[in-house]
């Protein structure tokens, strides 16, 4: 028989596929209870008290939708940088007149400004130059910046980096306040009629820019590579006010794992954090489905299972194709083949590969809706008004059935009070958001 073909086995894949799909299904008994968790997590971490959630002030309320005028925003979330101008009407519509996307690090242009021995005024002085190119000559603009990085914030324009993340390294930014960086690079490059007013995170960014427009949203997601939860905390401990709270959901932790979820966590980079978005995102949805596939090789003495200890050899796009496959499952025999050298699989081997990745990615928005639901029971307990969530990320937007899943987790967790609850894509929400948040 050829290098990678299946071999008789004596693992029962019905079986497999039965004991898979009672650990990773959530039943909406079960989704009621994480969301009763989720929302006194909440409220522990509001009022300072231990809690998985760090609910961390934004200084910032939902727009009115009434906001006016021009404004710069710069999206700073990774090695790729945006700017751009924003003019907002005032009545819930923003257009954008000028943008520029640019790289930080360059190899065939020979420079990278995230290196370890790059000092943080080489690189804001980088990203004032970009800002000058698309300022107007002689109107002072009002600037927000969406740096989506671990911080520390004092107010809305005062925010502390505590530690870089994705592969940024440059010296001299850990501990500085971000808007002090930019303002004295600005200053430098003679770009003075640009005045930073905002630091949000992009969740922040996507509430705003949704909630410009549509003044029913009140809770902001990211669900794509990494996963987060903002929303509208109609008292705020700080002020009495309303703010917009950046949760950090993903370190939510009151999460029922499996063994797959554990042998993941314990072998990622911070053991015991962030396990929701361990089990929920785009980038750790794959690697969960590795796992699985790896202990089904075991089990059945699949010669194809020796490739399954390279991490990330499963990308999210198998998965999405998989989702999708129907009939004799075509793209899944291809995923196999293709990523596991497996080019001899059996119609039940197909359909339990499909069946796994079917309920890591049914999960992952269950999951996710229950959190929802906390948020939601937290804002408006007994769910009197209309509520709009915004998303944001490439599970959202792209996997076949996501959304829906979402939507459905939301009615098992709530019942018929779901109905007061609607998601939408608010696609590419932190560089408006920023615009936004400068003038607010």
């Amino acid at each position: 028989m050829p290098w990678g073909a299946t071999q008789p086995t004596p693992v029962n894949l019905s079986a497999f596929t039965s004991e898979l799909s009672s650990q990773l299904t959530v039943s909406d008994a079960q989704l009621a209870q994480l969301a009763e968790r989720f929302r006194l997590a909440m409220v522990a971490g509001l009022a300072g008290q231990p809690s998985s959630l760090k609910m961390l002030p934004s200084f910032i309320n939902r727009p009115t939708g009434k906001e006016k005028g021009s404004a710069i925003a710069v999206d700073f979330g990774g090695t790729n940088v945006r700017v751009l101008r924003a003019e907002l009407d005032g009545q819930g519509a923003c257009t954008i007149q000028a943008r520029n996307r640019f790289a930080l690090k360059d190899a065939a242009a020979g420079y990278d400004y995230t290196a370890a021995d790059v000092p943080a005024e080489k690189l804001f002085g980088y990203i004032a130059q970009q800002i000058g190119q698309i300022a107007q000559p002689g109107v002072v603009s009002p600037l927000g910046h969406t740096f989506s990085f671990p911080c520390q914030q004092f107010a809305l324009n005062r925010a502390q980096l505590i530690h870089w993340t994705k592969e940024i390294k440059t010296s001299g930014v850990e501990g500085q306040d971000i808007s002090a960086l930019l303002e004295a690079a600005l200053a430098k490059a003679n770009v003075t009629n640009v005045r930073p007013q905002a630091v949000i995170n992009d969740t922040v960014g996507t509430l705003l820019a949704a909630a410009y427009g549509q003044p029913d949203v009140d809770i902001a997601s990211i669900c794509g590579t990494g996963h987060n939860t903002c929303y509208l905390e109609p008292k705020h401990p700080l002020n009495g006010q309303p703010m917009i709270v950046n949760m950090e959901s993903g370190n939510f932790d009151e999460v029922p794992q499996t063994k797959h979820d554990r042998a993941l966590d314990e072998a990622s980079d911070r053991p015991g954090f962030q396990k929701l978005e361990k089990m929920v995102s785009g980038y750790y949805l794959a690697e969960v489905v590795r796992t699985i596939l790896a202990d089904l090789a075991e089990q059945g003495g699949y010669a194809w299972g020796a490739c399954l200890t390279q991490r990330q050899l499963i990308q999210g796009r198998d998965l999405d194709n998989i989702l999708a496959d129907k009939g004799d499952l075509p793209a899944t025999k291809t995923f196999m083949a293709e990523r596991l050298g497996a080019t001899e699989c059996t119609p039940e081997l197909l359909a339990a590969v499909k069946a796994a990745v079917t309920l890591v990615a049914t999960r992952s928005a269950r999951l996710v809706a229950a959190t929802f639901a906390g948020a939601l029971l937290h804002i408006d307990p007994k769910l009197e008004r209309r509520h709009v969530i915004a998303i944001d990320g490439s599970l959202y937007e792209k996997m076949p059935g996501y959304a829906a899943m979402i939507s459905e987790g939301l009615r098992g967790a709530l019942g018929v009070r779901a109905a007061q609850v609607s998601t939408i894509l608010a696609k590419d929400g932190s560089g408006v958001g920023a615009a936004i948040a400068a003038a607010v």
